[in-house]
C-alpha cells in the first residue's frame, strides 16, 4: 500500500475518517489521563473543598452530607468506603 492509497483511504472514505476520529479520541483520552495523574502528584497535599471534584472519582461521596472537619465524620466516611469496596469485591 503506497502513500496515495493510504491517503485516499484515510481522508476520502467513511471508514478511514472513522479510524482518524477514533484514533484522535483515544490519543486525547490517554493524554488527559497522563496529565491528570501528573497534576495529582504535584498537588497531593491539596486540602479538599466543596468545589473539588475528581476525574477518577476517588472520593465516593454518595450521601450529600456537608463535609465536617471533625475526625468522627472522616472515620465514618472511611468505614463506608471500606464496606462498599468489600461489597464490590465479593461481586
Amino acid at each position: 500500500m503506497d502513500a496515495d492509497q493510504l491517503y485516499h483511504f484515510l481522508f476520502e472514505t467513511y471508514p478511514g475518517v472513522g479510524i482518524l476520529f477514533g484514533a484522535t479520541i483515544i490519543i486525547c483520552l490517554i493524554a488527559c489521563v497522563i496529565m491528570e495523574r501528573h497534576t495529582r502528584k504535584i498537588y497531593k497535599n491539596h486540602e479538599k473543598t466543596e468545589d473539588d471534584w475528581s476525574f477518577f472519582d476517588d472520593d465516593d461521596d454518595e450521601d450529600e452530607e456537608d463535609s465536617e472537619d471533625d475526625e468522627e465524620s472522616r472515620d465514618d466516611a472511611t468505614d463506608k468506603k471500606d464496606k462498599k469496596h468489600k461489597r464490590l469485591k465479593k461481586k
